[in-house]
């Protein structure tokens, strides 16, 4: 199916979710900047338009993403069960796996350094981030879906704005660990955990930009429209 290339990202993978992976090997910052065009995208990259839109074409369809049509309250808390949970269990484990790869091989691949420290700094990111969103944000969504609501932090455009600029620190750190590692291309003399550190991290990689979009492109708006509807009843009474 031909791919238009001022099509946004954002509106890609609502189309076909197949084309998140496709997007994540070009290596297309759909993560933070799903707002981007393909061809803008692209251009942004270093890739050829042609490349991208052949290797885009050829993905085989997925079944549309049901989380694309959840309101806001499902969708926080489909985030909270598929995305936070699985980094708040994976992110402890993968430090230690960092850690202790590169103990192990950093003679060798020094790079491993800056990897440990990544995927350290990748942690001490992540869970306070979601710990804010699960006490405060989240809640907030939950309270204005049953209602008008007023909250002590302003309007919800407030803790959505700092979610958003943390994302952005999110997706340079993983910008920079795929950049650090090849894009998880593990060396020949690579042992059996330095392969699953590199497998690990690219899962959480491709999980992350996902987990940021269904926030970014989709919760967020509806959360702000939410508000706008809310004050608009109010003030009509």
């Amino acid at each position: 199916m031909p791919v238009p290339a001022d099509t946004s990202l954002e509106q890609l993978i609502l189309a076909n979710p197949a084309l998140a992976t496709t997007l994540d090997r070009l290596g297309l910052d759909f993560c933070c900047h799903g707002e981007a065009t393909l061809a803008e995208a692209c251009s942004a990259a270093g890739v050829p338009l042609a490349e991208a839109t052949a290797a885009l074409e050829t993905t085989v369809t997925a079944p549309s993403a049901d989380w694309a049509g959840y309101g806001p309250s499902q969708l926080a808390r489909h985030i909270q069960a598929v995305h936070h949970d699985y980094l708040q269990s994976e992110l402890p484990e993968l430090v230690a796996l960092a850690a202790k790869v590169a103990g192990v091989h950093a003679g060798r691949h020094p790079e491993l350094v800056e990897v440990d420290r990544l995927v350290t700094a990748l942690s001490d990111d992540l869970l306070p981030h979601m710990a804010k969103e699960d006490r405060v944000l989240f809640p907030a969504i939950e309270a204005l879906a049953a209602g008008p609501a007023t909250f002590g932090f302003g309007t919800i455009a407030n803790p959505i704005a700092v979610m958003t600029a943390e994302h952005e620190t999110v997706g340079e750190l993983l910008g920079e660990l795929r950049g650090r590692t090849g894009g998880y291309q593990v060396p020949e003399d690579g042992c059996a955990s330095y392969r699953l550190l590199y497998q690990r991290l690219a899962h959480l990689e491709a999980d992350t930009h996902l987990h940021v979009l269904k926030e970014n492109s989709v919760l967020f708006p509806a959360a702000r429209d939410l508000e706008a509807s809310s004050v608009g009843a109010t003030a009509t009474r």
